[in-house]
């Protein structure tokens, strides 16, 4: 049925949240494989060239420790588990990372770190459950 799970994170508890129920249905299902996808904001093109490397440096050790903690919410798992890193929105890589994957189920957070972004330019998790081309499980 769900074979292979993706679940995405952005460091809010709502997405660690997810990360343990994609686990958990990993366990039930017996799902094939799990990803996790974290990805960071993309530098504006304002930023200096000087602190360009700190910044990119900055933003991937954060997702990277956010990948770490989901990892360890998922638990153990009769399957590896996989992860991306991506620079750009997180419905974007979720997205890409689904076709690209060939992902059955994504799990998500229903609110992510973006709140003020997500009243003025609609929710991460509604434009991934507008365009995705499988199920999605929004996790409050």
């Amino acid at each position: 049925m769900f074979e292979k799970i993706l679940v995405g994170i952005d460091g809010s508890e709502h997405s660690f949240k997810a990360a343990q129920i994609a686990g958990e249905l990993a366990r039930k299902l017996n799902a094939e494989s799990v990803r996790v996808v974290a990805c960071y904001e993309p530098l504006v093109d304002y930023a200096t060239v000087l602190y360009m490397e700190e910044l990119v440096t900055r933003r991937v050790a954060i997702a990277e420790a956010n990948v770490k903690r989901a990892i360890e919410e998922i638990g153990e798992v009769a399957v590896a588990i996989e992860s991306d890193l991506c620079e750009g929105t997180p419905a974007e890589s979720i997205l890409m990372a689904a076709k690209k994957y060939d992902i059955d189920l994504i799990v998500m957070g229903t609110r992510g770190l973006g709140q003020l972004a997500g009243l003025l330019l609609g929710s991460q998790s509604q434009k991934v459950v507008a365009h995705a081309d499988c199920p999605v499980l929004l996790v409050r």
